[in-house]
This record gives structure tokens, C-alpha cells and sequence, in this order.
């Protein structure tokens, strides 16, 4: 028998995962989809009268489904619910909850250890924008697009660094949501007295001879290193990788999603970017059904990416499977591959910053390229 549904805090009303995710990125506009999903978990979790694991389980599973089925794009929101089902699944395998007298304790448990996630979550953008930032040398010129907020506040760390003279590029384009999303980096990277030039997605190859490095934020980063964004940012890959630039990925590692697309068609998701007709469409025959650009997102494959900037470091494309496996691997691997799977990160992210530190020492504007073992390639 599936568990009853609790009262919301807000106004007695049954409890309503949807509105509530939604909420949470309304009163947060710095929350993230995987992040405020998971938060609405958490807090459905808690309420719960749910007595066993199963029960727990399936509960978690439609409310999944249900937020899933809520937006058109739920490809970054899936990101947060595998994590939390992942996380939930794990913990509960675990001999301590399976000793707990009291189901009333575990679950308590779980509360608490997936707030601290999220508390976690929600600074990774912080730690990235410092890490990040040694990325981006004296008299560099960056190209990048969209309002990511990661990359803004990358650009933003650099630019309050003090040592850094360095110009941006934006591609945006006034006549769409585009320009709206990316006014906020515009104008924040500009009051820092960095010089940022605005261009339409058109003049992208134009620029590219004065551009020295680009960046972009993902909405996922897939199983086989590619990348989920806003449309056009395949596009930037293919035109920053036939001028020989690198392309820089930003982004959360709990945006890491479990998909293996194979091409533009393969998302999942439904995009009517190509559509054909033999008569013209009227204004008022779209009403809401409209497919409108600036929700629409391409896949940019791994070949195009020169590296992907979390917080735990640098990742080649080709290791971000290997980063999936430690987060999905069955609940016994216990403790000790835990903590063998953090020493890790933690040496990669070391060898990174002491490579990024060489390069600067050496005046090299040029940025750094990792092999797979996270060294520099002379």
C-alpha cells in the first residue's frame, strides 16, 4: 500500500512536489534543476510515513516521474533525481539501516546527510569559479554564450582576482530570451572593468581569430563526455575546434547525467527545430504550443571539448564515465572505496592546479591540456 499523502507547510495543503520544485527556483533564482529536484525531495522525504524501504523506494520513484513529466526539458532534473535515488538506495543497503530498530532513525538519517549534499551542491559553484579561473591568463580573450551562471561567476573570480587583464566576447542575440539570460554576466563582468563585446551568433567565426579560449555551461554532461547546452553551443564547438581554440566545459558534477545520446535526435526530449511546411503559419494558430528557441538545447559531442572544470578538477571527456561508475557503483563497495574514490579527486585536482600554476610561472598564455592521467601535454 503506498504511504499516504502528508500536509504542506505552506497553507495545509497536500504536499505537491512540482509546485513545490518550482518554488524552491523561484525563491532561489541561484538554485540549480538538480539541486532544487533533489531539495523537494528532501523535503517530501521528511514528511513521510513511509515505514520500510520499499516503500520509501517507490515513493521517491513517482515523485520522480512526476517531476519529470511536469517540464519539456527534464534532462537537468533528471541529473538530481538519479543522484538522490542513487544516494537513497545506497544508505539504505547499508548494515546500519538494516540493524535500525526504528525506521523513524534512517529515515532521519537520510534527511539530514541529503540537506548536507545540497548545502554541498549549492557551493560547487563557488569552489569551480576559483578552481576555473586560473584558466584564464594576462591578455586572454574568452568567447562564451548564454547566462550560466558557473561561467559567470568563473569570469567574475577572475576578474576580482586583480592580476587579470583580460576581454570577453559574448554571443547573444537581442531579438530572443538569449539576450536577457546574459545580461546579468554582461553587466556584472562590466563593472569590474572588464571590456565584454557583444556579437549574434552569426559573427561567431568572424571573431574567432582573437579569441585565445571559450566557455560553456551544460545543462548535462552525458555518459560519454558530451555535453547537453543551449542551442547553438554545438555549434561553437564545431567552429572553436576547426580554428584550433579549446573549449572549456563549467559545470557541477551534479549535473553528470545518465544518457548516451548519439546524435541531435537522440535526447530524449521533444524539439521542433526543423519543421516542414508548405503553407505559412499564422500567429494565432502556435497559441501556448509554440516551440519557442530559447528552451531549446543541442548535444555537443566530447571530440569538441578540451576539458570539463568541476569542483573535484579537471576532467578529460574521456574519464567523466569513469566519474558516473564511482557515483552508480552497488552500495558494498563500502567506506574504503569511498574514501579512495575522494583521495583521487583530490590528487587530480592538485596535479591540476600545480600544472596551472607552471604555466603561469612560465608566462604562458596558451592553455593547459590534460592527457588521462590528468597531466600536462607538452
Amino acid at each position: 500500500m503506498s504511504p499516504s499523502r502528508p500536509t504542506s507547510r505552506h497553507g495545509g495543503q497536500p504536499f505537491d512536489v512540482v509546485s513545490t520544485y518550482k518554488r524552491l527556483l523561484i525563491e532561489d533564482p541561484d538554485l540549480t534543476m538538480p539541486v532544487a529536484a533533489i531539495e523537494a525531495l528532501i523535503q517530501r522525504l521528511a514528511q513521510t510515513p513511509a515505514t520500510t524501504v520499499s516503500e520509501t523506494l517507490h515513493l521517491i520513484q513517482t515523485l520522480t516521474a512526476q517531476l519529470k513529466q511536469s517540464i519539456p526539458n527534464s534532462i537537468s532534473l533528471s541529473a538530481g533525481t538519479d543522484i538522490f535515488q542513487q544516494y537513497l538506495i545506497t544508505n539504505l543497503q547499508r548494515p546500519a539501516a538494516a540493524r535500525a530498530a526504528d525506521f523513524d532513525t534512517v529515515r532521519n538519517h537520510l534527511v539530514q546527510n541529503g540537506k548536507l549534499f545540497v548545502e554541498r551542491a549549492k557551493a560547487a559553484r563557488d569552489t569551480i569559479a576559483a578552481f576555473g579561473s586560473h584558466f584564464i591568463n594576462d591578455g586572454n580573450v574568452v568567447l562564451t554564450n548564454g547566462g550560466s551562471r558557473v561561467v559567470g561567476a568563473l569570469l567574475k573570480s577572475a576578474a576580482e582576482s586583480g592580476n587579470i587583464r583580460f576581454k570577453v566576447i559574448y554571443v547573444t542575440d537581442t531579438d530572443t530570451h538569449m539576450h536577457t539570460e546574459s545580461t546579468s554576466n554582461i553587466a556584472a563582468l562590466r563593472e569590474r572593468d572588464i571590456p565584454v563585446a557583444t556579437i549574434p551568433p552569426t559573427a561567431i567565426a568572424f571573431c574567432l581569430d582573437q579569441v585565445t579560449q571559450c566557455f560553456v555551461g551544460a545543462e548535462g554532461v552525458v555518459e560519454n563526455g558530451g555535453i547537453i547546452s543551449r542551442m547553438g553551443t554545438y555549434q561553437m564547438g564545431m567552429l572553436a575546434k576547426a580554428a584550433g581554440k579549446p573549449l572549456y566545459v563549467v559545470s557541477e558534477s551534479h549535473k553528470f547525467v545518465r544518457i548516451y545520446p548519439l546524435g541531435q535526435r537522440d535526447l530524449g526530449i521533444e524539439q521542433n527545430v526543423v519543421e516542414f511546411r508548405t503553407t505559412t503559419r499564422e500567429a494565432s494558430e502556435d497559441g501556448g504550443g509554440e516551440w519557442r528557441m530559447e528552451e531549446a538545447v543541442d548535444y555537443t559531442p566530447p571530440n569538441l571539448i578540451s576539458g570539463i572544470i568541476t569542483e573535484s578538477g579537471v576532467l578529460l571527456p574521456s574519464a567523466v564515465a569513469r566519474e558516473r561508475e564511482k557515483d552508480f557503483r552497488p552500495g558494498e563497495r563500502g567506506k574504503q572505496n569511498v574514501r579512495e574514490g575522494l583521495q583521487q579527486k583530490h590528487a587530480h585536482a592538485q596535479v591540476a592546479l600545480q600544472v596551472l600554476a607552471d604555466i603561469d610561472s612560465r608566462g604562458n598564455s596558451r592553455p593547459p591540456r590534460f592527457t588521462n592521467t590528468g597531466q600536462e601535454d607538452g
